[in-house]
């Protein structure tokens, strides 16, 4: 029992919380490369803390690379968020803020498929170890996918207007 729930309970609370955090990153993230932030920051940055949160509840015997990852995530976080509410955005943080937030998401997105790869058996049957070439070839492309969507994200929001946080809608 976790928080009260049975494994596979907190399992699926688990996934839920990750594919909100991804869901509203890409919304958050598109909107840093139209040079704004949108209503879904607070949302994408605590279903993300949520989702590394869970994942360190899991049952475990060793450190793994989900944890390892869990780690670096709640670093990228605590410095996108400083960057958010500490520093209000001045300067070199709205850079900062922009490139954390890219890789909060693309560190989402990585165990996405990992998980996917893992889980799903025609995925599961390509590369059984995840360390074949279909799943190198998958998180390479999400990676070069990545850092472009960070480039553009940093370069759009470096040069958009600073202030209010605008809707989803705007």
């Amino acid at each position: 029992m976790m928080l009260g729930m049975s494994l596979s309970t907190f399992t699926v609370v688990h996934v839920l919380i990750s594919l909100i955090a991804i869901a509203s990153g890409f919304v958050v993230i598109f909107g840093l490369v139209g040079g704004k932030r949108l209503g879904l920051t607070g949302t994408f940055l605590t279903t993300t803390v949520l989702t590394s949160v869970t994942g360190f509840m899991f049952p475990f015997e060793k450190v793994t690379p989900g944890i390892k990852l869990g780690i670096i995530s709640m670093v990228v976080l605590a410095i996108t968020i400083a960057a958010l509410y500490a520093f209000h955005l001045a300067g070199a943080w709205r850079s900062i803020y922009a490139v954390g937030a890219t890789m909060a998401l693309y560190l989402n997105c990585f165990v996405l498929i990992a998980q996917l790869f893992e889980k799903v058996p025609e995925l599961h049957e390509l590369a059984p170890t995840g360390t074949e070439a279909p799943f190198l070839l998958a998180q390479m492309v999400l990676l070069a996918g990545f850092i472009a969507l960070g480039i553009f994200a940093t370069k759009g929001f470096r040069h958009g207007p600073a202030g209010k946080v605008r809707s989803a809608a705007a």
